[in-house]
């Protein structure tokens, strides 16, 4: 998708001298004493304990960035970065950056949460290192202010309402320029590539290993782009397909729900004397349908909620996992019956918001308006969005006879419509030749396997390790065995990829 850029050239080329500075950054004394950044890479760091309820190992800094790179000697940020020293001085090969997804998910606990799901010959030879994105949590924080209903994602489309769900999203774009519009323009994931670039060299570090989940494989795939000899060794977890940031995306996963859909419908068949749901996919798909249909004319009760039929296919993410879905869809019908069925399965209200997080995430919630407030600047900071509003209805209307499911939910108009720039850069094309390892479950709601796919297109010397029938969002970062690990464990170890692309059960 072609780009305006509202930069002068004179900006422009400040933005690329300072990329082109940031990418040659080493931890030695040879920066050029004329550097724009070279006081950035030659911080004094001051490490502290994170937090009393954090383990002790779990040591945090600031580092110091500039807002604007085409700026490196105006106004300066804060990016929270947090480590857990490598278990062997000896084995110890160099840092392992995280990132646990959203966009807007903090990292700063990520270490702590993922050590313990690392084997121990990964853990004695990386410092795992965490960091919250510029914009979110402890790194300068935006925040919109928004209901509960504009942090939702996804809104179905209806002739009726379309009106509101422009409003809607005009109200979320004032909403942010109004509170953050210094920082919105500044908040992408080229920016904070060239952060994880400038945290590199704080640390003293030639180069950087990274595991990054969901939105974080994007974000290290545009690393491996932007900064190529700095990149060492790159785990891809759930991968995005670089070529659809970012509305292709939200199309994208309706488009993979309704093969989870037909697939649900012949497993529920199959087993139709225990769930009588239906003794065909035809039959277990009109018994959806007419659940649907009835929860349109009175909300059936379940859980303490109201599910109308857009509430029920807003849960289409579960449908990836057959027996979660079942379950939901069981209880559906015995709240119909006003008989009770135990547990639902349905999603949480958190699958429905831009961002996302591993399964090992902090008990503790994020700061939903940072989270979404923060997704939004990079959704529509990262690339181009129409701006028609007739556009997007009738890419609903059609996404929606297409994929009835959920196509509407993922192609009903958002807040980038109205943002009030345009991005300052294009978007990154992914085209190179770095190693990394993309793992993958063959059943994923939110990074569905042809992005994943995508990705592999995109990144030549790569090697992608398929879990067949594997179920969820993540896989090393849910902590759930899995065939996929010693992949990931060899790779991390030795640097070593497998000789071709796998699929594992």
């Amino acid at each position: 998708m072609a780009l305006r850029v509202r930069r002068t050239a004179s900006v422009m080329t400040a933005m690329t001298a300072g990329a082109t500075a940031l990418a040659v950054l080493t931890p030695a004394t040879a920066l050029a004493a004329d550097d724009p950044l070279q006081g950035y890479g030659q911080q004094k760091l001051r490490w502290e304990r994170c937090a009393a309820d954090q383990p002790e190992s779990l040591e945090c800094t600031t580092v110091k960035v500039p807002l604007d790179y085409g700026d490196p000697g105006g106004r300066t940020i804060g990016i929270a970065v947090s480590r857990i020293k490598a278990g062997s001085t000896a084995k110890r090969h160099g840092v392992l950056l995280m990132n646990p997804g959203g966009p807007g998910a903090p990292g700063l606990t990520m270490p702590a949460g993922m050590e313990p799901l690392l084997p121990a010959e990964v853990r004695e030879r990386f410092d795992l290192v965490g960091f919250d994105p510029r914009g979110v949590g402890r790194s300068s924080p935006v925040n919109c202010g928004l209901t509960a209903d504009e942090q939702a994602l996804h809104h179905p489309y209806s002739a009726g309402t379309f009106g509101q769900d422009v409003a809607r999203a005009r109200n979320v774009a004032d909403k942010c320029w109004s509170k953050a519009g210094d920082l919105l323009p500044h908040i992408t994931t080229r920016n904070t590539a060239r952060d994880l670039d400038a945290v590199r060299a704080a640390l003293g570090e030639r180069t950087i290993s990274y595991l990054g989940h969901s939105y974080g494989t994007y974000l290290g795939a545009v690393y491996t782009q932007m900064f190529p000899r700095r990149a060492d060794r790159f785990v891809l977890d759930s991968a995005l397909d670089p070529a659809l940031v970012w509305r292709g995306a939200l199309r994208g996963t309706t488009e993979a729900a309704e093969l989870a859909f037909t697939r649900w419908t012949r497993w529920a068949a199959a087993r139709d004397a225990t769930y009588g749901l239906g003794a065909t996919p035809e039959a277990v798909r009109t018994t959806f349908w007419d659940l649907v249909a009835q929860a349109d004319r009175t909300p059936i009760p379940l859980e303490g909620q109201l599910f109308d039929g857009d509430a029920i296919r807003a849960q289409y993410p579960v449908f990836v996992q057959v027996e979660a879905a079942t379950t939901f869809v069981v209880a559906l019908k015995a709240a119909t019956a006003g008989t009770p069925a135990g547990p639902s399965g349905t999603v949480s209200a958190a699958a429905e918001t831009p961002a996302d997080a591993p399964a090992d995430a902090p008990a503790d919630a994020p700061d939903m308006d940072n989270v979404v407030s923060a997704a939004w600047a990079v959704f529509c900071g990262d690339a181009g969005w129409p701006r028609d509003p007739e556009q997007y209805r009738q890419e609903a209307i059609r996404d929606r006879a297409a994929r009835p499911l959920a196509g509407d939910l993922g192609a009903n108009i958002q807040p980038c419509a109205f943002w009030k720039s345009t991005p300052r850069e294009p978007a990154t094309a992914v085209d190179n030749n770095v190693n990394a390892l993309i793992v993958q479950n063959e059943w994923d709601p939110q990074t569905p396997l042809a992005m994943a796919k995508g990705m592999r297109r995109a990144l030549h010397g790569a090697r992608i390790v398929t879990v067949a029938g594997g179920e969820g969002h993540g896989v090393l970062v849910t902590g759930r065995p899995s065939c996929a690990d010693g992949y990931a464990t060899r790779y991390l170890t030795t640097g070593r990829l497998p000789a071709t692309d796998r699929t594992c059960g």
